[in-house]
C-alpha cells in the first residue's frame, strides 16, 4: 500500500465578529483557504502573554494552528490535551483529555467544537465546558482537518475513510481513503478539493460532489513522482497547491494553479529546495520534521499572488495567472510554518538556533527562531520578533491578536499595542 501524506485543505470561513477589534477564526486556513484576512497588524506588537504547556525538555514536531470563537482559543497538543483557553488573559477555561497526542485541526458551532486524536476517536465536545457530547471510534489516527459542511461534519483517518457525520454524532456516509496521511481539505461549492480518490485509483486526489457522491475529475498524483500534496487554495475558478517529492540530496518542489471546474493544468513551476548554510536540519530531517504539519506548503493568496514558504529559506510569490515570479526573499535560515496574509503582510516563521534543547543562543553570530512580517506587495522585511522556539504552523490572527504555538511547547499570543 502507498502512503503519502497530504495537506490539502478544508473549506474555511473567516467570520469576523466586529466589535472592539475582536474576531472569529473558526476554520482552518480562513475563506477558500486562501490563508488571509483583511485584518491589518501595525507595529509595535508586543507578547500579550504566553504559556508553557510542558516542562520538559522534549521537542515538539507539530503544533497545528488553532480556532478563535469569541474571547477563547481552542487548540490540541501533542500532550494529548485539547484546550480552551481565555484570550484576554491565557487562563484555562477547560481541558479535554484524550489517549493520544492531538494533531488535527478542529472547529466549532455556537454549541460544540470537533475535533479527532491520534487515540483513534473523533471527539464533539460543549464549547462551553468541554463536556463529552460524543465520540466515534475510527479504528485509525485522525490527523485531519475538520469541516463543517450543512448540518454535518467532516473529517478523514489516515489510511481508513474520509467520515460524513451528522452533528448530533450519526454518521452519513463515507468514502474509502486507502492511501493518504495527514488529510486536509476544503468544501467550497458543495465540492470537496482534494478528496482521496475512489477504491479503483486509491493514490488519486479529486474533486468530490458532497451532494451526488460523485468526483468530478481526479488528479494523477502518480505522474507526480511527488510524497506530499499540499491542500488547494481557491479563488476564482482557479486552484493552487504544492507537491514536495521525497528527498535525495534535497527534496525537489512543484506549484501549480489548476482550473478548480476541470482540473486542467494552468501552469506548473518547479524549483529545488535550498536550506542554507545555517539550517539546523539536513534535508532528510527537514523533511521529515515537516510531515505532521497540516498547513506545510498551503498557499497564501494576496490580490494577483499566491504566496508559498516551502520548509527552505525562500520565500516565493508567484502571479497568480501565468505561474511567473513576483518576488522571492531569501533568508539566512529556513521557513518553519506555512504564511498567512493579513492585510498588506504576511506572517510566517523562521527557524534559528535554538540549541534543539530548548535554550536560545544569543551570542552576536546566531539568531534566535523569529516570527516575520514581510510586505505582500514586493517581499520587503516589515518587522520580525524574536520567540522561543520555532513557530510551528501559520500563525491565526483575528481581530488585533496574532496567535500560535512553537516546538518548546509555548503558546504565543501577540497584539498590537494602541
Amino acid at each position: 500500500m502507498r502512503t503519502r501524506n497530504s495537506l490539502v485543505l478544508i473549506g474555511l470561513a473567516l467570520l469576523l465578529a466586529g466589535c472592539g477589534g475582536r474576531a472569529n477564526w473558526l476554520s482552518f486556513r480562513g475563506f477558500q483557504g486562501r490563508g488571509y484576512t483583511s485584518t491589518r497588524i501595525d507595529p509595535p506588537i508586543a507578547v500579550k502573554w504566553k504559556l508553557r504547556l510542558q516542562f520538559d525538555d522534549t521537542q515538539v514536531s507539530s503544533f497545528n494552528p488553532p480556532i478563535i470563537y469569541g474571547d477563547i482559543i481552542y487548540f490540541g497538543s501533542d500532550d494529548g490535551n485539547f484546550y480552551a483557553l481565555d484570550m484576554e488573559s491565557g487562563y484555562m477555561r477547560w481541558v479535554f483529555k484524550t489517549s493520544g497526542p492531538i494533531n488535527s485541526v478542529p472547529t466549532a458551532d455556537s454549541e460544540y467544537v470537533y475535533f479527532g486524536s491520534n487515540d483513534g476517536y473523533f471527539y464533539c465536545v460543549t464549547r462551553k465546558d468541554g463536556r463529552l457530547v460524543w465520540s466515534f471510534d475510527t479504528g485509525r489516527q485522525v490527523q485531519s482537518s475538520t469541516v463543517l459542511y450543512e448540518d454535518t461534519v467532516i473529517f478523514t483517518s489516515d489510511i481508513g475513510a474520509t467520515y460524513v457525520f451528522s452533528r448530533d454524532g450519526v454518521e452519513r456516509f463515507q468514502i474509502p481513503n486507502r492511501a493518504w496521511l495527514y488529510h486536509t481539505f476544503q468544501v467550497y461549492d458543495d465540492i470537496m478539493y482534494f478528496a482521496p480518490g475512489p477504491e479503483s485509483r486509491p493514490v488519486s486526489l479529486g474533486a468530490y460532489d458532497v451532494r451526488t457522491r460523485s468526483y468530478l475529475w481526479l488528479l494523477e498524483t502518480g505522474r507526480d513522482n511527488a510524497t506530499w500534496y499540499s491542500f488547494p487554495a481557491l479563488i476564482g475558478n482557479r486552484l493552487y497547491y504544492a507537491t514536495a517529492a521525497f528527498p535525495a540530496g534535497g527534496f525537489d518542489l512543484a506549484y501549480y494553479g489548476l482550473d478548480r471546474r476541470t482540473g486542467e493544468l494552468l501552469w506548473v513551476y518547479q524549483d529545488t529546495t535550498d536550506l542554507g548554510p545555517a539550517a539546523r536540519s539536513t534535508p532528510v530531517e527537514q523533511f521529515l520534521d515537516n510531515l505532521r504539519l497540516l498547513d506545510h506548503l498551503a498557499p497564501a493568496i494576496y490580490r494577483d499572488k499566491v504566496i508559498f514558504t516551502s520548509g527552505d529559506r525562500t520565500v516565493r510569490a508567484f502571479d497568480q495567472r501565468s505561474g511567473s515570479i513576483a518576488w522571492t526573499h531569501v533568508f539566512d535560515y529556513p521557513t518553519s510554518s506555512a504564511p498567512t496574509v493579513a492585510g498588506n503582510r504576511v506572517y510566517f516563521g523562521l527557524h534559528g538556533d535554538d540549541g534543539g534543547d530548548g535554550s536560545i543562543d544569543l551570542s552576536p553570530e546566531r539568531e534566535s527562531p523569529r516570527i516575520i512580517a514581510l510586505s505582500a506587495r514586493n517581499g520587503k522585511l516589515a518587522w520580525s520578533i524574536d520567540i522561543e522556539g520555532s513557530l510551528l504552523s501559520a500563525p491565526v490572527i483575528a481581530g488585533k491578536w496574532i496567535v500560535f504555538g512553537t516546538d518548546e511547547n509555548v503558546f504565543y499570543v501577540l497584539e498590537e499595542v494602541l
